[in-house]
């Protein structure tokens, strides 16, 4: 019987689909074929081919075909399997050209941080990367305290890094730029920096009310109600004394400082 159609064979070959009847050997390497290979499973010699070349040398250019055609197929299987790994792998970072284009999330609400200033109106921003570090940091602190607002710790996370980062930046930082890092360290509940930050400002301005306001944000965060109750005291024995001085911070935050005083 044909190997190939399974026809009756009287001869060498078969008379319905001419292949040759019986057991097959390459001419090459001498393995044993099935009567319908093509090429020989082991040197890949095509299996009508004759016996000219040892194995493992250039017999003709069609003997290595197969061989060339599984290899490229092998690669390039593995370089979607390594490009997909690193895909899953690689870190995923916000872009710092859309940061400041980039709306709150949809996370689970939570507390927003207190007395954190009001947010900015939404909508979209101009590219940050072309904007100076301070104009940078400035954008960035408004999104993620608009953020904080709503409740979006996706967002705050997000880019809390990127706005401290921003600050990290800048040639000179005043007591403003450090009363809005300490906040963003205080919303991302990095307290031990927040209030590190509140020392350099009463280090440098005894008295000064963002020193007692950054403490007491950080004292409500952390649910130290006796903390809370002392830091806001002080901040009220420094009220009538600092906010007659004539404070750059204190005139473009004179509402929450207001709205600190008058808090129960």
């Amino acid at each position: 019987m044909c190997g190939s159609c399974g026809a009756a064979v009287t001869g060498r070959f078969c008379s319905s689909c001419g292949a040759a009847a019986g057991p097959r050997s390459c001419a090459r390497c001498h393995t044993e074929l099935s009567a319908q290979a093509r090429f020989c499973h082991r040197c890949g010699a095509p299996a009508g081919a004759a016996a000219g070349a040892a194995p493992g040398t250039a017999a003709s250019p069609n003997a290595r075909t197969p061989w060339i055609v599984a290899g490229a197929i092998i690669l390039v299987g593995m370089g979607g399997i390594l490009a997909l790994v690193a895909k899953e792998n690689r870190p995923v970072a916000p872009d710092m050209a859309n940061a400041g284009n980039a709306g709150p999330g949809s996370a689970a609400a939570a507390p927003a941080a207190p007395f954190a200033g009001p947010g900015v109106p939404a909508g979209r921003a101009p590219d940050i990367s072309q904007m100076s570090p301070k104009e940078r940091f400035a954008r960035l602190n408004d999104r993620v305290m608009q953020a904080a607002e709503q409740g979006d710790t996706t967002f705050v996370g997000n880019f809390t890094p990127m706005a401290l980062g921003a600050y990290a930046q800048l040639d000179t930082v005043d007591i403003d730029s450090r009363y809005h890092a300490a906040m963003l360290h205080a919303g991302v509940k990095d307290y031990p920096a927040a209030l590190a930050l509140a020392d350099t400002i009463a280090a440098e301005s005894p008295g000064n009310l963002f020193a007692d306001l950054i403490r007491a944000t950080v004292a409500h965060a952390r649910g130290d109600d006796p903390g809370f109750r002392r830091e806001r005291a002080r901040f009220l024995q420094h009220f009538d004394t600092e906010i007659a001085k004539p404070r750059a911070e204190y005139q473009e935050h004179r509402a929450v400082l207001d709205a600190f005083r008058t808090s129960s």
